[in-house]
């Protein structure tokens, strides 16, 4: 079992290895943009301008698929940026894992502190945190164990409350520019049929963040267990990787085409 420093503010619960994984894939796509970006050129460009250019034509094509040629353009930086971070975000997981052993030691009188116990087990309820306690503790005081391992390296959005929060911004978003483009047709198109409430407020709120989640997270998942199985699991692991790379880049793909189509269905003239 793989645990998290975690610490609690405002009542809030944050993991570390997450705001790790956040702030890593946002530097990797700033300097990425920075790197590709300087010294371009109005003649024939070079390798880097040509692969920044194949991008921003990639995310352009589809933004004006689904938003109106007039308006696209002030869309593509958002689908550019999301594309970026997701599917940058989705390959972080299957580099490297970082992971530290901990446990006690009586013979070297070096034992797990409370506070790291705690950050370990924080959960949301007290039962929760108990069962977490006790596997915690028979972990860490099994002489013939390897001990507890923390994990300090994942995807980003193998963790739902970064996909959630993603598609929290793109969704509250979406409505902002339905409403600064007409309060009144807002109202209609979003309340005044039942399938559009339904539609607006649970069904694009669960599927879009939870379709992201759950492909990287089941992908990790799996290639933590064939890590643990040894030189067998070798060839499996090395086809599974190069699977993952494709799902975590159709998912980028699919979640910058939604969060196009959801802000299409506001700013889109209504024919």
């Amino acid at each position: 079992m793989h645990y998290s420093l975690r610490f609690e503010w405002l009542g809030m619960v944050f993991d570390i290895s997450t705001i790790i994984a956040i702030v890593v894939t946002a530097l990797i796509v700033l300097f990425f943009c920075i790197g590709m970006t300087r010294n371009l050129t109005s003649g024939v460009p070079g390798g880097r301008q040509n692969v920044m250019e194949w991008i921003v034509d990639f995310v352009t094509g589809i933004t004006k698929s689904y938003i109106e040629p007039k308006k696209a353009a002030g869309f593509v930086s958002l689908a550019l940026t999301l594309f970026l971070y997701i599917f940058i975000g989705n390959q972080l997981g299957l580099l490297f894992n970082v992971n530290t052993a901990i446990h006690n030691n009586p013979e070297e009188n070096q034992y797990v502190s409370d506070t790291v116990k705690d950050m370990l087990t924080l959960s949301t309820t007290e039962e929760a945190k108990k069962e977490k306690l006790a596997k915690l503790e028979e972990e860490i005081n099994d002489p013939h164990g390897h001990g507890a391992s923390i994990g300090w390296w994942k995807s980003p959005t193998a963790t739902p409350s970064v996909t959630f929060a993603l598609a929290l911004v793109v969704l509250l978003y979406a409505h902002y520019l339905g409403m600064k483009k007409s309060f009144g047709g807002w109202l209609k198109h979003t309340f005044l049929n039942p399938i559009h409430i339904l539609e607006e407020f649970i069904i694009k709120p669960l599927t879009l963040p939870l379709r992201l989640f759950g492909n990287i997270f089941a992908g990790e998942v799996l290639i933590a267990f064939l890590l643990s199985v040894g030189i067998f699991g070798s060839i499996p692991l090395f086809l599974w990787l190069g699977y993952s790379v494709f799902v975590g880049s159709v998912q980028a793909f699919i979640f910058t085409t939604l969060a196009m189509v959801y802000i299409s269905q506001q700013v889109n003239d209504q024919h």
